[in-house]
């Protein structure tokens, strides 16, 4: 296992394990089969396991398992406050010490603010103190280090990295999303500042894995390398030194195995130019299968409305690469959950946007046809609640 420093200069493995996808048995996870893949994981020197208060039942997991095999003190928590559930002051206690409690613990080794998607989340959060909050339970031991974790878009990460001063963050990051989301500009904005970066979904939950077109596993197939989907990904993460630990839900043995072994072996700078190559050309393969030939530039940006044109646009290409599930959960999550929301039907059809657009894309007759398949009928009394529910 190799290792990258954190901004106080101790040791994270480049690897970390998201604790989120554990194996299941019925309704709960299965504690016998993913301690056994925990522990492995140790054994091959991953000391970054990444959980949350919402992953059901995750945090019990993992604390148990730690205090069962007497680990806590090797290894590395991150866990995270739903900031969206946040409605009062004491909220942030109550949700803090359920945590320590679930986690066996008396302290979060790095501790982040749960899914900022805008900049008034965390001045939301501010408001209820938690700045003075955040000082206090580091001055007592009780949190190590501060971070974020983000899904909006770059100019939002941008705004957020700037607000406070953070130990690390942690974003959505791989070959499909280097200019969405966050993005290469918020990683490389992120290093500048000297703040370490945790890169999850590194595979698109698998997708960039198991849903890859025919013709990209070709080409992947007649490499002389003979990496898999997921070693191309994953090296394609490592390859930059401003990545500091790549998350991966690992819930068998051999996969805990083969990316310890590939952690072990890559190293920042090694791509060739032939390599990345390869991997525009399968960049190429799944951009085929899109709707709209939006490269995520942001030119039309920003929308005299408010519509967050690229985040509709990458949404609605993934209902055609991946699932329509995965496609309508991720603009939700990114477009719906803002204090301000930026759906695509906002559009008043004004046409600045693609004066503006290098693809000349037909962007306002686009947006109208996104919103349609991204948002149908009955998905709208659901979000209406969900939003509701939030603010």
């Amino acid at each position: 296992m190799q290792y990258r420093k954190d901004r106080h200069g101790e040791p994270i493995s480049i690897l970390g394990y998201g604790c989120m996808r554990f194996s299941r048995k019925g309704a709960s996870f299965d504690y016998e089969k993913s301690a056994k893949e925990l522990m492995r994981a140790y054994e091959l020197g991953v000391n970054y396991f990444d959980t949350a208060y919402v992953y059901g039942g995750s945090e019990e997991l993992l604390g148990r398992f730690l205090d069962e095999n007497k680990l806590r003190d090797k290894v590395n928590i991150a866990t995270k406050l739903p900031q969206y559930l946040v409605k009062n002051a004491g909220a942030i206690d109550r949700y803090f010490n359920e945590e320590l409690k679930r986690l066996r613990t008396d302290h979060i080794d790095y501790y982040l603010m749960h899914m900022i998607t805008d900049i008034a989340e965390w001045n939301n959060l501010v408001k209820f103190g938690i700045r003075e909050w955040i000082r206090e339970k580091k001055a007592s031991g009780a949190i190590r280090n501060i971070g974020f974790s983000f899904h909006g878009n770059t100019e939002m990460f941008l705004k957020v990295l700037d607000a406070y001063d953070w130990d690390f963050c942690q974003i959505q990051y791989n070959y499909l999303d280097e200019t969405s989301q966050a993005g290469r500009e918020g990683l490389t904005a992120a290093a500048k500042k000297g703040i370490p970066v945790i890169i999850m979904e590194p595979l698109r939950g698998g997708r960039l894995v198991s849903l890859l077109p025919e013709k990209a596993l070709s080409i992947i197939a007649a490499d002389e390398k003979h990496r898999t989907p997921a070693e191309w990904g994953l090296r394609w993460l490592w390859d930059q030194d401003a990545v500091t630990c790549v998350l991966s839900g690992m819930n068998s043995i051999d996969m805990v195995e083969e990316n310890c072994r590939i952690a072990s072996e890559a190293r920042a700078g090694e791509f060739t130019r032939e390599d990345f190559d390869l991997i525009e050309q399968i960049k190429a393969e799944i951009n085929a299968s899109m709707k709209i030939g939006c490269t995520g530039c942001n030119y039309c940006m920003p929308c005299p409305k408010g519509v967050d044109i690229p985040a509709a646009f990458r949404a609605w290409n993934r209902m055609y690469t991946e699932k329509k599930s995965a496609a309508r959960h991720e603009y939700v999550q990114t477009v719906g959950f803002r204090k301000e929301p930026a759906f695509a039907s906002q559009c008043v059809r004004c046409g600045k946007c693609e004066k503006h657009c290098p693809q000349h894309l037909p962007i306002r007759k686009a947006l109208q046809e996104a919103d349609r398949e991204l948002r149908p009928l009955y998905y709208k009394p659901i979000l209406w609640v969900m939003r509701t529910f939030m603010n």
